[in-house]
């Protein structure tokens, strides 16, 4: 794939306050993404074009919008966070990039197939733009968390109809998932405890009767989904199988998989993994449901930060893999320690209701945790306990000032759940009263339908914490299937003999 990144409209005139087209402070909070975007395109050798607002003093667009990035002007320079990106630099006069610039020229010169585009804003330039790109015979891609607008639910809207009547690939955060080096196996693992009996008494018989076959089993999934769990599959076969006489292959940790897919391949005599069938099918199992359910939450988010707070849902033993799987899945983070060290960060959190209720006000408890926690942890209130959400948040940013980074919004069923409504009234009221630093967090109950029921209704959402939908999903069922015994090809009925291939899967043993 031989592709351009075309940043659109990262101008002073767009992203800096004061100015008569300032998108406001959701289109500044794109800034970090878009910057890590040219990072890692630039690190490929990506070409980089940046395509700009360059008007005439008496452009036609100004019967329609104020003067605005003017040729010569302030406005018109390229913020300063990404300056130093610039190189090729196009300038426009209409909506979409394409016209009358001479970018199709450069693009042709470039040989291209796919445009990524990213900037502002996503219902004008960035939609027509991809509009006249996806016409041109380009394929697009539209990364959700590196495009804003003036109009949350306007920038939804374009957000959708470049996806389902463009054509265009609207993408999730591209963080990759965390990779845990170090899994602790448990020697009652090891030992077969765990495992469906009738293995452990195969392998009993195959010693005593002198067999040891070298045994290919392929293992597939029942449904579509995310592939999560294979890091710690890797290590229980690190600890089983013989070195030199056996080889694994699978597809990556957090890598999307089809419906009866080979994702995992272990060559080795079986009795060195026969026992083990039951672990490593219920680790993929349960792992697996848990990424893909974090994955749609993720995806119907378009690009709002997303994170894990189902681990009061599980046994505490899985609590770690559960949340590590969310990661994996999408999660920007996670509420537990376990998880996040699975993970490689820092669990995240609020205050909870037993803190405010001990303490009498959520002023109180808010202003106890920023005494007394580590100051590099985020203050984040929980601003539902005694009074209306509204008035705790401004009392609770009033006396905490600056301080204080977000409240989350977790009203219960019995007063009627978070709604849009609610959460554009506290966002208005932050920001008349000089607070529109402080981000808003919802959770309860949330699902991948909520999550779009907000961003359809233009609610200013910052962050969703997902619980119950991540921790009570349904594991996804594989199968494990010997294919090949001692080099011949072999399968139960209905099943194919021999190795199937799948040029996805990486030798990872």
């Amino acid at each position: 794939m031989n592709r351009a990144l075309l940043v659109i409209d990262m101008l002073r005139g767009f992203l800096e306050e004061g100015n008569p087209l300032y998108c406001g402070e959701r289109a500044r909070r794109i800034i970090p993404s878009v910057q890590r975007l040219l990072q890692e395109e630039t690190a490929q050798g990506t070409p980089v074009l940046f395509v700009c607002d360059h008007h005439a003093p008496d452009d036609p667009e100004f019967r329609q919008f104020p003067p605005h990035c003017v040729e010569g002007s302030l406005e018109a320079e390229i913020i300063p966070e990404l300056a130093d990106f610039g190189s090729t630099t196009i300038r426009k006069r209409h909506f979409s990039a394409f016209t009358d610039t001479e970018l199709a020229t450069v693009l042709e010169d470039l040989d291209l197939d796919t445009l990524i585009l990213c900037g502002v804003c996503t219902d004008i330039c960035i939609l027509h733009t991809a509009a006249s790109a996806r016409d041109a015979g380009y394929e697009v891609m539209v990364p959700a968390d590196c495009v804003a607008s003036f109009d949350e639910k306007k920038h939804i809207f374009a957000l959708d109809h470049m996806e389902k009547v463009l054509g265009v690939k609207v993408t999730s955060p591209s963080t990759p998932p965390p990779i845990c080096s170090e899994w602790p196996i448990p020697q009652n693992w090891l030992d077969g405890d765990t495992a469906d009996v009738y293995f452990p008494r195969t392998v009993e018989i195959l010693k005593k009767e002198g067999i040891n076959p070298v045994t290919t089993m392929e293992v597939y999934p029942q449904n579509d989904g995310v592939f999560c769990g294979i890091e710690e599959v890797k290590a229980l076969l690190a600890q089983a199988l013989p070195s030199g006489e056996s080889e694994v292959w699978a597809l990556d940790e957090g890598q999307s998989f089809s419906r009866k897919e080979v994702t995992l391949r272990i060559t080795a005599p079986y009795q060195s993994f026969g026992v083990y069938e039951t672990c490593y099918l219920g680790i993929l199992a349960h792992c697996s449901g848990w990424a893909t359910a974090a994955r749609e939450c993720v995806q119907a988010a378009r690009g709002i930060p997303l994170l894990s707070f189902g681990a009061r849902h599980v046994h505490p033993s899985v609590v770690g893999v559960m949340e590590y799987s969310a990661i994996v899945g999408g999660c920007a983070g996670c509420a537990s320690t376990a998880g996040a060290n699975l993970a490689g960060m820092n669990p995240v959190g609020t205050i909870p209701h037993a803190l405010i209720i001990i303490m009498g006000s959520t002023t109180a408890a808010t202003l106890a945790f920023d005494r007394e926690v580590d100051p590099n942890v985020p203050r984040i209130a929980l601003v539902d306990t005694f009074e209306d959400e509204v008035r705790e948040s401004v009392t609770v940013a009033k006396a905490m000032g600056r301080r204080l980074s977000g409240v989350r919004l977790d009203t219960p069923s019995e007063r009627g759940r978070v709604t849009s409504v609610l959460v554009k009234e506290v966002r208005a009221w932050l920001d008349l009263e000089g607070f529109n630093n402080v981000r808003i967090t919802v959770s309860g109950g949330l699902s991948p339908d909520r999550i779009r029921y907000f961003l359809d209704e233009g609610a200013p959402v910052d962050t969703f914490a997902v619980g119950s939908y991540i921790s009570d999903a349904r594991p996804i069922n594989f199968t494990a299937d010997l294919h090949q015994v001692d080099g011949r090809p072999i399968a139960k009925r209905g099943r194919m003999p021999g190795v199937t291939p799948n040029p996805r899967l990486k030798r990872v043993i």
